[in-house]
């Protein structure tokens, strides 16, 4: 397993997880993690547990700047990944429809 594999896969985990933990403290009325933590999950690679915990725990998903910012930001790291390993034109050709 490769050091990029295991970085994504830890950091979709922890973004998952913050999800779920950041509804439970919504339910509970309890000390939130702000916004601002959630979306740099998502930034710092972790998009994709950010958008399965969206809507796993249907948390945030009312948020217009969550609904479209983490798929936004979720193509922007598929793209990116398929750049760091030199499959660009694959991803372009996928996306044009080519």
């Amino acid at each position: 397993m490769s050091m990029l594999t295991i970085y994504l896969t830890i950091t979709n985990l922890i973004s998952f997880i913050l999800f779920g933990l950041d509804k439970y403290r919504a339910r509970h009325r309890l000390f939130r993690i702000p916004e601002k933590t959630l979306f740099m999950a998502a930034l710092a690679g972790g998009a994709a547990g950010a958008l399965a915990g969206m809507y796993i725990f249907h948390h945030k998903t009312k948020h217009i700047t969550f609904t479209i910012g983490i798929p936004v930001i979720m193509l922007a790291q598929i793209w990116l990944y398929f750049v760091i390993t030199g499959q660009q034109a694959w991803f372009m050709d996928l996306v044009t429809g080519f």
